[in-house]
């Protein structure tokens, strides 16, 4: 496993591993790396512990020749490479002809090191490796979250797909202005298709990368690969958000959304559904980073068992590997699940079930290790009323079966004590049912068609009757078909406190300062090459008592112009299903042009939707949708 930080839930991203595993980082990391092999042996000075996260990336700066430090409390100390700290004052007495300073300041370094090295000593550092001015939103402050806003996504174009990220300026909220967007095209090998800027229009403009217009646009073969962004001038915070289509061409019935890939790897991800015999289930590894993933460093195991299915090949840097689950987790079947222990290699992949002509994609969740079972969660206040609660729609039972997989997300959790509670559009409270406490191994899905044949939707709470663990982390799988043509979609989400004027820890969530998070403001885009988008908003409510919504419905035309606004409002509990079509009308669509959307505004409570779109044969899509 890389021995790297990327992200914990208190401090946030290490914008050093940004920093260093940026796709031009590397580039410059690698020509260093090179130089100072050559030079023979090298000392490397670390006045910022940078040492261990840069070397877990490019073994090549283990250093040779010791490792030296200015902290006198460090003097002494094991240095991690078979070695101790040595004291920076002594760095004249070493042999070492080059010297490695870990810190972007180049001149800073050679002032510095100048008191303790001597004429035959050559200074290096990793200023090579920073980021050229016009791609800083602050260059003064070099490690500034946002200087790296920064993200992957899965991207294919062929004769059968085409891909399409979009989203909307965002940064326009936080006062930025000439935002550009930094894409660079990778293979399936890792190798560079194409490199270009994406100018985003001041003010809440649609943003739309199209696989089919790169393609043409740079005359490429068909490619199926990884897109790396990164947003120049961003404001207000680093998280780059998106959705992604996977649309059919020439007559391809198919079609899948999924959303950002989250831009920190993980030792662990999960939701991972187990194949149904009928059912070919490709992973899509893609390696994150310019070193190699080593053949067996990523593994397979059904959740909840140690019989671990490592994947046999090796996979370059930045490339991608179409990994047959089926044919290398054998006699595994759903309803069992599968975790993946993918080594830091690697951001939150996407996974593609084939089941006779048709596809969907969807993509998995990060596994904590930050968490531990909290007891807490048995004994909250009843102003937090059922507490953590994921909600997600029951699609109509006549037409649509809808099933939803429990998982365990954090790797020390070893029981999920559940229940469902299932109301109806309205948001009246139709049945409930107690799930038990489920082992983490557990293969159990639940048809939420058999419990109710109406349209709504379920919340997944916790239920501590029978003893077991909660960690906050409360997770499912949530599966979608069409009975009658086999269209199928599936998403996988976490839940939070909804709608509490008390908060517990974080709780209830809020994406843009502390909680209690009691607003929306949710991403809708409208559908393309004639399909339909939608949106199945719900009113989650942990207590009860509280007032229907205030939600307006606003339509922004591509270039970022508000067309349009509608209000609704949903009871709590209750779900409203948003169809732009019938609410704005086939002209005011047309106006709004590719890359329009509808923003989804709320002051007086925290909505939580699902969005995709549906095609003119019958085929849809389904993921959680995002806020900014």
């Amino acid at each position: 496993m890389l021995d790297i930080i990327t992200f914990d839930a208190q401090g946030g991203g290490n914008i050093l591993y940004k920093a260093l595993a940026h796709p031009l980082a590397s580039e410059a990391l690698e020509r260093l790396e090179t130089i100072l092999t050559a030079e023979g042996a090298f000392a490397v000075y670390d006045p910022g512990n940078t040492l261990y996260t840069l070397v877990a990336l490019y073994p090549g700066f283990k250093p040779t020749a010791g490792v030296y430090t200015h902290d006198s409390e460090k003097v002494g100390q094991d240095d991690g490479f078979g070695g101790v700290r040595l004291a920076l004052t002594d760095l004249d007495k070493s042999p070492a002809r080059s010297v490695l300073a870990l810190s972007f300041e180049h001149e800073k370094m050679l002032s510095r090191l100048a008191r303790v090295t001597h004429s035959d000593q050559q200074i290096f550092s990793l200023e090579p490796a920073r980021l050229p001015d016009m791609m800083l939103s602050n260059p003064r402050h070099y490690l500034d979250k946002l200087n790296f806003a920064t993200n992957f996504a899965f991207f294919r174009d062929d004769e059968r797909f085409s891909t399409r990220l979009v989203t909307a300026n965002y940064w326009c909220n936080y006062d930025a202005t000439d935002v550009r967007y930094w894409l660079r095209l990778y293979d399936a090998q890792g190798a560079i298709l194409a490199e270009w800027e994406h100018e985003a229009p001041n003010g809440p403009a649609g943003i739309v990368v199209d696989s089919a217009e790169i393609r043409a646009r740079f005359d490429l073969p068909e490619f199926c690969g990884q897109l790396f962004v990164h947003v120049l001038g961003a404001r207000g915070h680093d998280v780059v958000k998106y959705a992604l289509d996977t649309y059919g061409k020439n007559g391809e019935a198919s079609l899948s959304v999924t959303h950002d890939a989250n831009a920190w790897p993980s030792p662990r991800f999960a939701t991972l559904p187990a194949p149904r015999p009928d059912e070919k289930l490709i992973l899509w590894i893609q390696n994150s980073h310019a070193a190699p993933i080593p053949a067996g460093a990523i593994t397979l195991n059904q959740m909840g068992e140690e019989q671990a299915f490592a994947v046999p090949v090796e996979v370059g840097p930045f490339a991608t590997y179409a990994l047959d689950v089926g044919a290398l987790v054998k006699n595994v079947v759903w309803p069992a699940q599968l975790e993946l222990r993918s080594g830091n290699h690697i951001v939150r992949p996407r996974y593609e079930i084939t089941q006779g002509p048709l596809t969907r994609i969807a993509h998995l969740n990060v596994e904590r290790r930050d968490l531990s079972p909290e007891p807490s969660l048995r004994n909250l206040p009843d102003s937090m009323g059922r507490g953590f609660v994921l909600p997600f729609p029951i699609l109509d039972p006549a037409i649509f079966t809808s099933v939803v997989q429990p998982n365990p997300m954090s790797e020390k959790i070893t029981s999920l004590p559940l229940r469902l509670d299932i109301f109806d559009e309205a948001g009246t409270l139709l049945t409930q049912k107690f799930l038990g406490n489920l082992p983490r191994n557990h293969e159990t899905a639940i048809a939420l068609h058999e419990l109710t044949d109406q349209a709504g939707h379920a919340d997944l709470v916790y239920d501590f009757r029978d003893g077991g663990e909660g960690d906050g982390w409360l997770h499912a799988m949530m599966r979608y078909e069409n009975r009658e043509n086999g269209h199928a979609a599936e998403t996988s989400f976490g839940g939070h406190i909804f709608n509490t004027l008390m908060t517990w820890r974080s709780e209830p969530q809020s994406y843009s300062g502390p909680p209690p998070g009691l607003t929306t403001r949710l991403f809708l885009k409208l559908g393309q090459e004639g399909h339909e988008s939608f949106s199945c908003l719900i009113h989650p409510a942990s207590v009860e008592g509280t007032a229907p919504s205030e939600t307006i419905l606003h339509l922004y035309s591509n270039s970022g112009v508000e067309l349009e606004r509608r209000r609704i409002s949903i009871n709590p509990s209750g779900s409203y299903m948003v169809w732009p079509h019938e609410i704005f009308g086939a002209e005011k669509l047309a106006e709004a042009g590719i890359g329009g959307y509808v923003l989804i505004r709320d002051m007086s409570c925290r909505l939580f939707g699902y969005h995709g779109q549906r095609n003119k044969v019958g085929g849809f899509s389904l993921d959680h949708m995002f806020g900014f």
